[in-house]
């Protein structure tokens, strides 16, 4: 995108516009089809490109179905994996069978995270994985990952995550900006989860303005919080542990959020380094940012859980750790009531069991 002049992204956002919205009208209609599983299918997806904390919903979503007794599968297209036109079984619920570089970054952690609890499959298709899974898993209960304009397959619940610290994708669609489909899209969905409130100072008016854009859908506010920290190779560790100073790099689609939630929580690195998102590490980079981090005085590096699942392999000159994150929702029991609805469950969930 960058090779492009910048004149001529708003008549290619124009285009891409015209398109997107011709689709959904093409499946609104039924000239498209609409494909149904035989189990519920609960959406997590966002209306930008770029980090909005979804994967930690999708845990958590994930969870409550599996506290409930529900088999679940995750569907997923797995970005950046080595190959994206094959399926890739990542967990079959029990064992992983794949690693980082078949499944991509974010389901292999999903896949870590949730062992015992979910089954995790990569597939392009996602109706065709789905399908397999009920065949093959026994799968009960789905929840479809980046799932929001997937409009192919049908779901029980409709979840869209929106990022506080850049909700609107720049207000433009791509490739000019970040929207993936026209704002009104949000009326299309059964509810709303703010991610990352705890860095957006005017609440009230990204509150006011999603209740527009959804048509009165519920929103939900959540906030990402410290778990702990691990070395790369698992050991748990605590953060005050960490030789200070330290130095913070990443490879997410919102780098900007990691740095802001350690300063937040009182750890201020001395200097960080972004690499693009779902960026394929080499020693070569992992030896040029501990040689700059090293003279700018670091003492240990700190990443995220999603890039130390690609590092566990290479060697560090300085100790490395990752930040465990997870979501806290603000009136989660009305999400999992809605959960609870949607798939038809008994109404056993009274609250979501921490790790």
């Amino acid at each position: 995108m960058n090779s492009i002049p910048t004149f001529v992204l708003p008549p290619l956002s124009a285009i891409y516009s015209a398109v997107i919205q011709a689709r959904i009208a093409l499946y609104r209609r039924g000239t498209l089809r609409v494909h149904n599983l035989d189990a519920p299918v609960i959406s997590v997806g966002n209306m930008t490109t770029g980090g909005t904390g979804k994967t930690p919903l999708v845990e958590w979503v994930s969870r409550a179905l599996a506290y409930d007794g529900r088999k679940v599968c995750i569907l997923t297209r797995g970005y950046g994996r080595a190959n994206p036109n094959i399926r890739v079984v990542v967990s079959d619920g029990v064992e992983i069978l794949a690693d980082e570089r078949q499944s991509g970054d974010e389901p292999f952690l999903l896949a870590q995270n949730l062992q015992d609890l979910a089954a995790v499959v990569c597939d392009a298709d996602r109706v065709s994985a789905g399908q397999w899974a009920i065949k093959e898993l026994g799968i009960d209960a789905f929840v479809l990952d980046d799932g929001f304009q997937q409009l192919r397959l049908a779901r029980d619940l409709n979840i869209v995550t929106v990022d506080a610290t850049s909700p609107w994708g720049g207000n433009h669609l791509l490739p000019y900006g970040r929207l993936r489909e026209p704002l009104g899209g949000l009326s299309r969905a059964d509810c709303v989860v703010v991610t990352r409130a705890d860095q957006n100072d005017d609440l009230s008016s990204l509150k006011e303005k999603l209740r527009h854009l959804s048509k009165g859908r519920p929103i939900f506010i959540s906030q990402m919080q410290s778990r702990g920290t691990r070395t790369i190779v698992g050991e748990k560790k605590s953060i005050a542990s960490l030789a200070q100073p330290f130095g913070a790099f990443c490879s997410v689609g919102n780098p900007k959020s990691f740095f802001s939630h350690l300063r937040r929580a009182g750890y201020s690195p001395v200097l960080t380094r972004a690499f693009p998102d779902h960026h394929a590490y080499g020693q070569n980079d992992v030896d040029s940012w501990v040689e700059e981090a090293k003279k700018a005085g670091a003492k240990s590096l700190i990443t995220t859980a999603k890039d130390a699942v690609k590092l566990h392999s290479f060697s560090f000159e300085l100790p490395c750790y990752f930040l465990e994150i997870q979501i806290s929702i603000d009136g989660e029991d009305q999400l999992l009531e809605m959960i609870r609805r949607a798939v038809s469950v008994r109404p056993s969930i009274t609250e979501l069991p921490r790790r």
